[in-house]
């Protein structure tokens, strides 16, 4: 083609220069859309391949080495010298190795000896001596008795006078001994049959609707709407105790705090969808740890604050914003969680999937993280001190922040700030000043983990029951989980301590006798009775 004889070309080179220039602008322009079109296409694959990850991935939080990304980034921020210590040579002692094989049975387990014999025939020898026994082969295998179901029947004699009979007399011609005291008083509920119901729904998450049809397989009518009636009378007989589980709680010097979505149908003002919150609080004395369970129609700050009251001391919590208040609170030092940090840079990490293969910014955050972690699992031993942990972690630990710090820093100026990886480090280095609570109080943990492990029965109970029906039934749920949350966290077995409760509490009467019955003042040795075992 003649470019010079084009009709719509003109002429003279100024006027060609002005073309060519605004065709040079206009290039640009799309250039700098086209990468904007990129950029914002590239985020919409990592969320999509962050859900696929989620709904189809892993669900465990734990970090594999050696796996997907074995080694750290070439090209990128290096890792410290500290993370990675050169290997040092150990001798490893003659060790004898245990059997592989099925665990014995637990020695408390009653047994009942079945002997199989030979017949007596057989117990004579050819020679004609008889057959000494030399020693025995043992077998044991694990049996289960179902169920029973019985009835106690309350027997009150009445007494009367002969003589008097016919005549007038003052005062009652009939006695008898007053009713016995029972946590449901014109129940048919016992102690006992109340803990199993309540055990079987707030501990193993099985709604009262199954274990009508138990009941109804074992040859006993219950209703689902009597077991919650129970549910809720028990709650509200527990009150005082529960009353006094909070104050312990603030008796402490750590309370983390955590809150998860509940769904209530009857809730007045509201749609049947509308969400609802469960917030759960630990605390207490380390050795003597306490849990409480608060419904709350809304997410509101204030819930936590009237949670924290007048408490003095260190409370420690995701990076959700209902909990910034802490930060100005007089005496709380607001403490932050290491997980929610590692968790954002995982999510980071699965948006990448699996085709990319060279190791990014995610990994770097994990490894330094990892490496915390591995120096809080030394620490674990029994006999190591509030003050020493101290020591530890300022020693080995604050280095490794410092370096993870100046990383975070200096990829705020390389990462994309609406990616995932930026989201992360953002959220990181706002969390920074209470994740470094940790290292001044050996107490604590990195993380919040604890609570969350609180909270997880009742996140399994929620996949059941679904929902509550109205909101005073989700505060007694909230009530019968933080008595069972709090036993187990006191290595109490929660159908024996609730029986153990519901058998006690109609005879309490007084502040100390309430407080007698919270589970940390008990022990396996002390809700192991006559009373527990036998009902009466």
């Amino acid at each position: 083609m003649n470019v010079a004889a084009h009709p719509t070309l003109p002429d003279t080179p100024a006027e060609l220069k002005e073309i060519i220039g605004s065709l040079v602008q206009e290039n640009e322009r799309y250039a700098e859309k086209n990468e904007h079109y990129v950029q914002e296409n590239e985020l919409l694959r990592e969320q999509i391949r962050l859900l696929y990850a989620t709904l189809y991935g892993k669900k465990s939080e734990k970090i594999a080495v050696g796996g997907d990304h074995p080694q750290l980034p070439l090209f990128d921020m290096p890792e410290p010298a500290e993370l990675e210590p050169e290997p040092e040579s150990v001798e490893v002692p003659a060790h004898s190795r245990k059997k592989r094989g099925r665990k014995p049975l637990p020695d408390h387990v009653p047994r009942v000896e079945i002997i199989h014999d030979i017949d007596e025939a057989d117990k004579q020898c050819g020679c004609g001596c008889r057959l000494k026994r030399c020693g025995e082969d043992v077998c044991e295998k694990l049996d289960i008795i179902p169920a029973v179901i019985q009835v106690i029947r309350h027997i009150r004699p009445k007494y009367a006078c002969p003589s008097c009979e016919g005549l007038d007399t003052e005062g009652a011609v009939v006695k008898i001994a007053p009713p016995a005291k029972q946590i449901i008083p014109k129940g048919i509920a016992t102690a006992g049959l109340l803990a199993h119901v309540l055990t079987a729904k707030f501990c193993d998450a099985l709604p009262f609707y199954r274990q009508e049809q138990q009941f109804r397989r074992l040859g006993v009518e219950i209703g689902r709407a009597t077991m919650g009636n129970w549910a809720f009378t028990a709650a509200a007989a527990c009150r005082p105790v529960i009353d006094l589980l909070q104050q312990e709680i603030r008796s402490g010097p750590l309370i983390t705090m955590d809150e998860t979505t509940v769904q209530v149908l009857d809730e007045p003002g509201r749609s049947a969808t509308t969400k609802s919150y469960m917030w759960v609080c630990r605390g207490g004395l380390p050795d003597k740890p306490g849990i409480i369970y608060r419904y709350a129609p809304s997410r509101s700050s204030t819930v936590a604050e009237s949670l924290v009251g007048d408490y003095t001391g260190v409370v420690q919590t995701d990076g959700y914003i209902g909990y910034d208040f802490l930060d100005t609170q007089p005496g709380i030092i607001h403490g932050g969680c290491l997980v929610h940090v590692r968790r954002k840079f995982r999510d980071a990490q699965k948006a990448r999937g699996k085709a990319a293969q060279q190791t990014g910014s995610s990994d770097v955050a994990l490894n330094y993280i990892r490496t915390l972690y591995r120096i809080e699992k030394e620490m674990k031993h029994p006999d190591l001190s509030f003050d020493e942990a101290v020591k530890i972690r300022h020693e080995k630990a604050r280095p490794i922040l410092t370096e993870f710090h100046a990383w975070l820093l200096k990829k705020t100026t390389q990462v994309v700030p609406k990616s995932l990886v930026g989201k992360a480090v953002s959220y990181a280095l706002n969390q920074w000043d209470r994740v470094l609570v940790y290292l001044d109080h050996g107490f604590m943990t990195p993380d919040n983990n604890q609570t969350e492990n609180a909270i997880r029965p009742f996140v399994l109970g929620r996949k059941n029951w679904l929902f509550a029906g109205t909101p005073e039934g989700a505060q007694a749920s909230a009530d019968l989980f933080s008595l069972i949350e709090t036993a187990k966290a006191n290595g109490l077995e929660p159908y024996a301590y609730l029986h153990y409760l519901f058998e006690k509490l109609p005879f309490a009467s007084s502040k100390a006798e309430y407080r007698a019955l919270l589970p940390m003042n008990l022990t396996p040795g002390d809700i192991v009775s006559g009373d527990v075992v036998t009902g009466v």
